[in-house]
């Protein structure tokens, strides 16, 4: 972690509960047991994900009082509070969708490599006394990270329940990347 100034106790408080977050989606992400199954490896490990995600908006919810970041945030909490329950309700079926070991493997190899680019990202996001954009700078590659493991996803046999899915967290994963570029440059971080 990039800790460039002196940093507030807020700051430190709010960086040191969004680290507890980041581990825990790191070992829950890595740490499942993956099955034969694309469809059902993708929602195991996209569970964690978005869990971290929506802890990681109610970390911020504690300390912002910009009002267009708690709007991003509460949008992540509802959003990725439904996609969750969207991929459990699909998660039995989804599960019963097989995938050939060659494809299991070119599709994990690939989910290998994003989720590394993002857990470094993640780790190594610059750190200032602004919470808001700590938030952004940790968010954004967590959100490039759900955008291209779904697109990897798409590339191969699933679930056809588990597209749509997909494809809303694309749609709103691209969003907020905008919606937060477009914030940072508004608050000049």
């Amino acid at each position: 972690m990039n800790k460039p100034c002196r940093l507030s106790n807020v700051t430190k408080a709010y960086l040191d509960t969004y680290e507890c977050i980041r581990e825990k989606m790191i070992q829950g992400m890595t740490e499942v047991k993956l099955t034969d199954s694309i469809s059902d490896n993708f929602i195991i490990q996209m569970i964690p994900h978005h869990q971290a995600a929506i802890e990681m908006s109610e970390n911020l919810l504690k300390y912002t009082t910009n009002i267009s970041l708690q709007e991003i945030a509460l949008g992540i909490i509802s959003e990725q509070t439904k996609s969750i329950e969207d991929m459990q309700r699909i998660q039995c079926q989804c599960g019963e969708c097989k995938n050939e070991y060659k494809e299991l493997c070119h599709y994990q190899n690939r989910i290998n490599e994003i989720t590394q680019k993002m857990f470094l990202c993640m780790t190594n996001a610059r750190f200032t006394n602004s919470v808001n954009c700590n938030f952004m700078w940790e968010m954004i590659p967590h959100h490039r990270g759900a955008v291209e493991m779904s697109k990897n996803a798409l590339q191969y046999h699933i679930c056809p329940d588990l597209r749509p899915i997909l494809a809303a967290i694309i749609q709103s994963q691209e969003q907020g990347i905008r919606q937060m570029c477009r914030l940072l440059q508004c608050i000049r971080c």
